[in-house]
């Protein structure tokens, strides 16, 4: 097994020149991107970093970001990408029980890192160019030796606890994920890709994120998303391919003179994490005239894309995510793991390479997660007779608001520490701009008052902005079933009646 930056060593050495990364003025061949990583492989040996070592990325979309990562890959590292949206209690915690050994962080983003000793600011220059980091050290020429076991990255998601999981991911995990794309989507060295999601996420790290270097093509990084800038450089770079969340698109569809823009070359742009309606598909082509909607469906455990829809069923099969890539098989299972029939709806399971091992230091949670060797998605949903996937519900209580995976027990813990709750349930709500939204509803102690800036400055002071609730609902009671337990759907059908 090799290290991530092998293909982009072979590039270079049979096509120097072509361009493996465009990001603001820089324009980053395949020649000039193994010196980078040489250079940034060297930093971390001399910062003391040896393979197995955990090295984390509190950043935004940058050169420097794709270079650290291929870098840590280079000597045997793992990755640890950090949402750069989280509260610095959550990134503390994360660094902590992950065990980083060293952090990247951008300096505009020093104040997330907390107190966290062993970091490394990177500021505008050295993010545009990480070799003003490795001023002084020797390059790391030779990679080093892999694997199909050893760890790649570590990837902390929102769980259905308290706190977030650390998802392990190998390399086998990885480079059956990049072989399932390049098959699925006909990735090649004339492809150039508009990375505008964050590299945190699995969106833009894997779908098909650097994978795209296996194939020798083009990676076009905005450090921040804002639509006419991403359409700006679709026409200039003559992009062929994204991966937008449905808000990024959202956005770019309700862009007033979008119309302006030549954006001819785009083949498609995968989107997912909601089911896409007829009207967003046949909006997307009145923009995109040249391109498809892909719509799919994949997790963090799975490195993203376990199904993609097919080229001319988006219409016949709308309201489905595809079908599975190559290497993934899916199944849809009841709770005492029977294998239902199409049509039945059930638990979607997964099983293939691609698909992780399980979560870093926690056994518990990776043997609840599987049935034998089929992991448990925590999504329900039906197969149809000719193998294509609908989603209908999750069964973890798990809100997608702009993207972004928010644990509603997450938000609740902060919520129980304001002394005038007496219970609180979180529920995500449908969201013409962001999927779904937060929603806060309390149940006060007697006497007790709470107004909604309130609760949003306590959420602020302990969670990320995305997580905060947008809205606040006061009841005198919750709907619980005989056990206790809080009936979550119940509450979602009820205030959506209201809405």
């Amino acid at each position: 097994m090799v290290a991530l930056s092998a293909a982009v060593c072979y590039h270079a050495r049979v096509s120097p020149d072509r361009l493996a990364l465009i990001y603001g003025r820089e324009r980053v061949s395949y020649a000039a991107l193994v010196e980078r990583v040489q250079a940034a492989a060297g930093l971390l040996a001399a910062r003391g970093i040896a393979k197995g070592d955990i090295v984390a990325l509190l950043m935004k979309n940058s050169a420097a970001f794709i270079e650290l990562a291929l870098a840590a890959s280079h000597i045997g590292a793992v990755l640890l990408p950090i949402n750069f949206r989280l509260a610095a209690e959550e990134v503390g915690y994360i660094l902590e029980h992950a065990g980083a050994k060293l952090l990247f962080v951008d300096e505009e983003l020093l104040a997330s890192a907390g107190g966290f000793a062993a970091k490394v600011g990177v500021d505008a220059a050295a993010q545009s160019d990480s070799r003003l980091l490795a001023q002084g050290a020797q390059p790391a020429i030779r990679g080093a030796a892999l694997a199909s076991g050893d760890l790649f990255r570590l990837m902390y998601t929102s769980g259905t606890t308290d706190r977030p999981k650390g998802v392990t991911h190998s390399y086998e995990n990885y480079y059956w994920k990049c072989l399932d794309h390049i098959v699925t989507l006909g990735l090649c060295a004339s492809d150039r890709l508009l990375v505008v999601g964050p590299l945190y996420h699995v969106g833009a790290f894997d779908l098909p994120g650097l994978g795209l270097l296996l194939a020798g093509g083009t990676l076009c990084v905005l450090r921040d998303f804002e639509p006419d800038a991403a359409l700006e450089l679709i026409q200039a770079e003559r992009i062929s391919c994204a991966w937008m969340a449905p808000v990024m698109l959202n956005r770019l569809l309700a862009l007033p003179g979008r119309e302006r823009y030549d954006v001819s070359s785009l083949r498609w742009s995968i989107g997912g994490g909601e089911r896409t309606p007829e009207e967003r598909i046949r909006e997307f082509s009145s923009l995109f005239r040249h391109g498809r909607y892909i719509d799919g469906y994949g997790l963090t455990e799975s490195c993203s894309g376990d199904t993609l829809m097919e080229a001319g069923m988006e219409i016949a099969k709308i309201g489905s995510t595809g079908r599975a890539v190559p290497h993934v098989g899916i199944e849809i299972r009841d709770d005492a793991g029977r294998v239902l029939a199409p049509g039945e709806s059930g638990e979607v399971c997964l099983r293939g390479p691609k698909i992780t091992k399980g979560y870093w230091r926690d056994p518990q949670k990776t043997a609840a997660s599987f049935f034998g060797d089929w992991f448990r998605t925590g999504d329900i949903g039906f197969l149809d007779q000719d193998g294509f996937l609908f989603l209908t519900d999750r069964k973890k209580d798990m809100i997608i608001s702009g993207g972004e995976n928010i644990a509603s027990s997450e938000v609740e813990r902060v919520i129980y520490r304001l002394e005038q709750v007496s219970e609180a349930a979180v529920v995500g709500l449908p969201d013409e701009q962001w999927g779904e939204r937060v929603v806060a509803v309390i149940v006060l102690k007697a006497g007790a008052q709470l107004t909604r800036a309130e609760l949003e400055s306590h959420c602020r002071q302990h969670l990320a902005g995305f997580k905060v609730p947008r809205q606040l609902v006061m009841r005198e009671s919750l709907p619980r079933n005989p056990s206790g337990k809080v009936l979550k759907r119940v509450l979602r059908d009820e205030l959506a009646a209201k809405d």
